[in-house]
């Protein structure tokens, strides 16, 4: 086989501009991870994005993967009818979202909500991981998960069955559920509105089973919706966001990070000063339409049970609302809807 000069330079210079062009994106990544190491976080937000229908008061905890060019997006939504429930919208661009039919998930049929979206590989099948009611289980409320093999039919998930079947030692109050996992360990995050986030761990074989008790890994002005992910392009490092009060706007989000799953979380913008994302350092765009900025996640890079976001690229789905909207109303009553927050 005789090779020409031309092809072997042209192979050359394609090589080279690949590697490149694959340099700068890892540069451009690592001054974004630097930028969110920094924990100077500013945002921007338009309209909401989506409101509860005539059937619901409200909707609200979103999850979100990107799978497949589509958007998949479980949440909760708050009834006169039935509290709580959780719903399920694909779409492929966000300007489609309102139109996306709304499909209320029947694996259970009581109490379920605050859902968590995820594939985990080893077992090669979807996970819902939600906190939820039955007075079947022994242990009537507690975390629980469905799987499914097909992310895109809502009608196929399992039904939902209880994570870990008993009360942790010393938790008087848990909610808002979160898996994450290294290459080794799954690990329950949870709050317990006192100003705690626990963790409880199991390994990979065992998961969804077999948790360790659970142990106070932070204890600050926190309030609920502990959400955890790993950092893309940075090494061992993880992101925790979570819910506080009466800073600017009644509810606000901080930051924390960690340089293990198991390790010691120390505050990155986690005062009312200095925080993830409030009404002191959102600009919304397109009118002023909430006074909170609640229970969201974060886009999340992959689908994965490793949950990598891209600190080049961070959107943060949230739930909001006026103050003059929930003036006078139970929790339940109040109307959320929710937004996405672009952060700069």
């Amino acid at each position: 086989m005789i090779i020409s000069l031309r092809t072997v330079t042209f192979g050359l210079v394609l090589l080279f501009c690949v590697v490149s062009a694959c340099n700068k994106q890892e540069k451009a990544r690592q001054i974004a991870v630097q930028k969110v190491m920094d924990g100077d976080f500013e945002g921007s937000t338009g309209s909401p994005v989506l409101c509860a229908d005539k059937e619901w008061i409200s909707v609200k905890d979103p999850s979100i993967v990107k799978f497949e060019n589509q958007f998949h997006l479980f949440c909760t939504v708050r009834g006169r009818q039935r509290s709580h429930s959780i719903i399920y919208l694909a779409f492929a661009s966000w300007d489609q979202i309102t139109d996306a039919p709304r499909t209320v998930l029947t694996c259970h049929d009581g109490y379920f909500c605050a859902p968590q979206i995820f594939y985990f590989s080893p077992h090669k099948k979807w996970y819902l991981v939600c906190q939820a009611s039955d007075e079947k289980w022994d242990l009537e409320y507690q975390p629980a998960f469905s799987t499914s093999d097909d992310l895109s039919d809502p009608a196929k998930w399992s039904p939902l069955q209880p994570m870990v079947g008993r009360k942790f030692a010393d938790v008087k109050a848990w909610l808002d559920f979160w898996i994450i996992c290294d290459q080794t360990t799954a690990y329950l995050f949870f709050t317990s509105l006192d100003g705690k986030m626990w963790r409880s761990q199991t390994s990979l074989d065992d998961f969804p089973h077999n948790w360790s008790d659970a142990d106070v890994v932070l204890e600050d002005d926190i309030f609920e919706a502990g959400h955890i992910y790993k950092l893309k392009g940075a090494t061992e490092r993880y992101l925790a966001l979570i819910e506080a009060q009466h800073g600017y706007g009644w509810r606000y989000y901080k930051a924390y990070t960690a340089g293990r799953l198991d390790g010691d979380w120390l505050p990155l913008a986690a005062t009312k000063e200095k925080n993830f994302a409030c009404m002191k350092n959102v600009l919304q765009e397109q009118g002023h339409w909430t006074d909170s900025i609640s229970h969201g996640e974060l886009v999340r890079a992959g689908y994965d049970e490793h949950l990598e976001v891209d600190p080049a690229d961070l959107e943060f789905v949230f739930q909001g609302v006026l103050d003059s909207d929930r003036e006078g109303k139970t929790y339940g009553e109040i109307p959320w809807c929710l937004g996405l927050l672009e952060i700069d």
